[in-house]
């Protein structure tokens, strides 16, 4: 990028970053409740499940993953046990662990959900970015490094 870049140009730039990935997270967002009635956060997290070692992460580096306090991983937490697809695993080397477990059922929401989400993404993300969506995933992995 040219240093003499307009600083009203630069700013435009993040905002529109901003503006594209908020609209589009809302629509990913939005049709996966409607198709599997799954709250974002819920969505998060069995996704993130889904890729773990085990389908099953402490608790307490999931809510930090998820973004979310203590007190709201809890009510998501709570909220996925009662519709058994999560259950709480206590850890058999530290007893200050407790994991987050995918159940059987949660399994199968969260292949559905990644299978849909998959769906999804490629008819908003890449059919609009083409071969410009790789671009744009390398692109904030060497921000999310940069500013980590």
């Amino acid at each position: 990028m040219d240093p003499k870049t307009d600083d009203d140009e630069i700013v435009t730039w993040w905002g529109l970053v901003i503006e594209g990935y908020l609209a589009t997270q809302d629509k990913l967002l939005g049709e996966i409740a409607d198709r599997l009635g799954l709250a974002p956060a819920s969505f998060d997290i069995l996704l993130r499940l889904v890729r773990s070692p085990d389908h099953r992460m402490p608790m307490t580096k999931l809510a930090t993953e998820a973004a979310l306090s203590s007190g709201g991983f809890t009510k998501v937490a709570d909220r996925l046990v009662a519709a058994d697809l999560i259950c709480r695993v206590p850890s058999r080397d530290d007893r200050r662990v407790t994991f987050a477990a995918l159940t059987d059922h949660g399994l199968d929401m969260a292949n559905k959900a990644r299978t849909a989400a998959a769906e999804i993404l490629r008819r908003i993300v890449l059919t609009p970015l083409g071969d410009d969506a790789a671009a744009l995933a390398e692109a904030m992995r060497t921000l999310r490094a940069f500013n980590a």
